[in-house]
């Protein structure tokens, strides 16, 4: 196993899986209060933080499961952030008995397609390349970080939006194989009981995902007043006792 990982505390086995333009500092302010209870697992996803760069399309999915493999860990809690949600989404469809429980934090959804006004943004931010700084800074620039960049985390959110933009300069290919047909299709057979964290003040169309999480049978939400995309870094206790309180036997 060649992903960089690391492991808190002891327990029931759970995985943390970081945002887009992130990496396991993510979890920075999350994982030391779940580890009092857990054996949380934190890892950089393949191209960012301290994993290799992606030389081959992503296959996100079975990466996590070669990582619980190699971690001799048959069920785990798993904790999605973002993109990290939508790996955990996928994997829970594709691997239902060995998902304990899902917590869904403003997740990513296969299928979906984003409005033209964000593509637009997205394409500013390509257009951009390979000027690391600018990327950066049109990236944070965006609605969906408003609040992390007035907080007390914005250095972190800066540095290590910077430091994996400029990771994704080393990568061979963009390319990443999602779980078909598209997860946005199959919400009503997501199987292991979810929680789907959300800030109110997140962009329109990851408010729209969580609209069409609904479908899920086993689902609660929660709506962090004040939140934008990012609060893993914003709202760290509120988002640690959601979790904590939701797996409550």
């Amino acid at each position: 196993m060649d992903l960089h990982y690391e492991i808190q505390g002891n327990g029931e086995a759970m995985v943390l899986l970081h945002s887009g333009g992130a990496d396991l500092r993510d979890w920075q302010w999350i994982a030391p209060q779940l580890a009092q209870s857990y054996q949380v697992i934190a890892f950089d996803g393949r191209g960012a933080g301290q994993s290799p760069p992606l030389l081959d399309p992503a296959n996100y999915v079975e990466e996590l499961r070669s990582l619980l493999n190699h971690l001799h860990i048959d069920r785990a809690i798993l904790v999605g952030h973002s993109i990290g949600g939508q790996i955990a989404t996928d994997f829970a469809l594709a691997y239902p008995d060995r998902v304990i429980k899902l917590v869904l934090i403003a997740p990513g959804l296969s299928g979906f397609q984003f409005s033209p006004e964000i593509q637009q943004q997205f394409m500013q931010i390509k257009a951009a390349v390979p000027d690391a700084e600018k990327m950066t800074e049109l990236m944070l620039a965006q609605c969906l970080y408003r609040v992390v960049m007035t907080s007390q985390a914005r250095n972190l959110m800066i540095d290590m939006s910077r430091h994996n933009i400029q990771r994704s300069f080393e990568w061979k290919t963009f390319e990443m194989q999602w779980t078909q047909p598209p997860t946005i299709e199959r919400l009503n057979e997501l199987q292991p009981e979810t929680l789907f964290i959300i800030g109110t003040e997140d962009m329109a169309d990851n408010l729209h995902v969580a609209e069409l999480f609904q479908q899920v049978p086993h689902i609660r939400f929660a709506y962090l007043k004040g939140a934008d995309h990012m609060p893993t870094l914003t709202h760290a206790d509120e988002v640690s006792q959601l979790i904590r309180q939701f797996l409550k036997p």
